[in-house]
């Protein structure tokens, strides 16, 4: 999820999870039938209460995880609808952050890939407006 402040900065919404101490990008398993798409849009409103509206599909990952299992991860590019954060079992801290600041927080390099494709002309027209609205 990314927003733009009324000062015009690029914010990217940050998740902390306790039993990891890892600060990542939201994301999850698909549940059985479940389209890739409504697993993204559902595990960012499990993960961070907010309802959002999903954009263009971003870079993905690939990595092995701390079991030795191979894992694929399919990102898209989502602005708030609504919601409220509510500390949970998996999420217990939500961070929006600067996009400028985002790589001194992520714990993963691999999620740079993601956030770095942020940097695409949508979001300089996103900007724009924002700046022009001003």
């Amino acid at each position: 999820m990314w927003r733009t402040t009324r000062a015009g900065e690029v914010e990217v919404l940050l998740v902390h999870r306790p039993n990891r101490d890892d600060w990542s990008l939201p994301k999850g398993k698909r549940m059985r039938g479940e389209s890739i798409l409504d697993c993204a849009v559902r595990e960012v409103h499990e993960e961070t209460g907010l309802r959002c509206t999903a954009g263009d599909e971003l870079p993905g990952t690939r990595y092995t995880d701390r079991r030795g299992r191979r894992k694929r991860v399919r990102y898209w590019s989502m602005q708030e609808l609504d919601g409220e954060f509510a500390p949970n079992a998996e999420v217990d801290e939500v961070r929006w952050t600067r996009l400028d600041d985002v790589a001194d927080v992520l714990t993963y390099p691999r999620d740079l890939t993601v956030v770095a494709a942020l940097r695409l002309p949508r979001v300089a027209v996103a900007m724009a407006a924002a700046a022009r609205a001003r």
